[in-house]
């Protein structure tokens, strides 16, 4: 990969399309790797996760855009990798427990945006505002181990009330055509869902195939990471419990 081209020595412009190349430069790096389920699910005490080998939807997006961060950075190696990892992956990039890494999607785009490491533009897309009642993980308790213990149980139980008190913005699967030319490469690509008490069930990177819009993800239906054969577009629609897009851009 020739870092240079993406001129990683000066600050780029949140509109500059460099950063977007090199997002879907590293994130093409990654194809055919293997998808592997729940791979931040480990017993034992919370620790830093790194895998380059396998993943799955969350941990391919938080690689890339760790590895980004020290490409557009200059500073690339396995330490500032690390940290770079830990900032996004965790609220306000300290570890401090299981319920201090950020599971919930809009709650990771919060926290992101608030370490200026991302923005949200789905408004700016036409999203229309929600509110939803988050509680997934605890009513699923038996699924996540760490939430056996009372204390990680209760404390997450607080992140949902508070996730469920916030507004986000969905551009809508009859919108998504409409608004697909403001969409650039690069940009992260969340699935909202219906599911009860989840607000976003997969996510990836959007990549422009000519006039294509497709997704850079690590799909579980195929097993890999991959450039969806679908349009963007197809693979919203077939998702019967998909019901719109979160996009969000990197700064």
């Amino acid at each position: 990969m020739k870092v240079n081209k993406y001129k990683v020595n000066k600050p780029l412009p949140d509109h500059d399309p460099s950063y977007g190349d090199l997002i879907v430069d590293i994130g093409r790096l990654f194809v055919n790797r293997p998808y592997k389920a729940e791979t931040l699910e480990s017993p034992g005490k919370e620790k830093l996760v790194v895998n380059l080998s396998a993943f799955d939807c969350t941990t391919f997006v938080e690689t890339v855009l760790a590895l980004v961060r020290c490409a557009s950075t200059g500073r690339i190696s396995r330490d500032q990798f690390r940290k770079n990892l830990k900032l996004i992956r965790y609220r306000q990039g300290k570890m401090d427990g299981y319920s201090s890494r950020l599971h919930y999607f809009s709650d990771w785009l919060r926290d992101n945006e608030n370490k200026n490491i991302l923005t949200d533009v789905s408004r700016s897309l036409g999203g229309k505002p929600q509110r939803k009642k988050i509680h997934f993980m605890t009513a699923h308790r038996e699924s996540y181990s760490a939430l056996g213990k009372e204390a990680q149980f209760a404390k997450m139980s607080v992140i949902e009330k508070n996730l469920s008190r916030k507004i986000f913005h969905i551009i809508e699967k009859d919108n998504m055509n409409a608004q697909k030319a403001k969409i650039h490469d690069g940009d992260i690509i969340a699935f909202a869902t219906n599911q009860e008490g989840l607000d976003v069930a997969h996510v990836g990177f959007a990549l422009w195939q000519g006039k294509s819009l497709r997704l850079l993800h690590a799909s579980s239906e195929e097993g890999a990471v991959v450039i969806s054969k679908k349009t963007l577009a197809a693979y919203l629609k077939s998702g019967r419990k998909f019901t719109g897009i979160i996009v969000a851009r990197f700064l």
